[in-house]
């Protein structure tokens, strides 16, 4: 979540203070993700020296209100419209676990996958059913709730397609891996 680029398009429907940014900012975005007060006049001091927004005043900064300068507009512009870097893949906990997992003996790592898979399918239904409760005119709510449980998705597939994987692979003996070559580490390349 870039706070930065959501407080210039928060700005880009006209002049405000901080602690409107701060309550727009948590509205708009289902209130899912919270946004302390300190940390809106941090971003909003950097905006400001970088010269994307402007002040009418050099008052105390709860007293100022922000404004979006023509700088500020093409960076929201150019942000919106530049695709997130998908690639490399980003260090992700639970497949950090699997896979560290993988190397202590004893641990039955199905196990494992299976107290993962049941966590992710208990959030995705209380994602469900926020998005349930959720008024019928709250879009932003709802578009969150679909990210995650489209997120979350992704992990119970990833994690059953795991458990396929590792049921299916040649068990190896401790003794085989303590005499293994080391491998040179590998690095993923994605191309497009």
């Amino acid at each position: 979540m870039s706070v930065p680029h959501a407080l210039l398009a928060l700005l880009s429907e006209g002049p405000k203070y901080g602690l409107r940014l701060q309550n727009e900012f948590e509205s708009r975005t289902g209130e899912v993700w919270p946004l302390n007060v300190g940390q809106v006049y941090t971003t909003l001091q950097r905006l400001e020296r970088d010269g994307l927004v402007e002040t009418d005043g050099d008052g105390e900064r709860s007293q100022k209100r922000y404004r979006i300068t023509s700088a500020g507009a093409r960076e929201l512009a150019g942000w919106l419209r530049t695709p997130p870097e998908l690639v490399p893949p980003p260090r992700d906990e639970l497949v950090i676990k699997v896979l560290v997992a993988l190397q202590i003996p004893g641990i039955d790592i199905h196990q494992i996958l299976q107290v993962h898979r049941r966590h992710a399918i208990e959030v995705m239904q209380r994602y469900t059913r926020i998005k349930a409760d959720a008024a019928r005119d709250d879009v932003p709510l709802a578009l969150v709730a679909d990210a995650e449980l489209f997120r979350l998705e992704a992990i119970v597939r990833w994690l059953d397609a795991a458990d396929v994987r590792l049921k299916q692979r040649t068990p190896v003996t401790p003794a085989e891996v303590a005499d293994a070559p080391l491998e040179p580490t590998r690095t993923m390349e994605v191309t497009q």
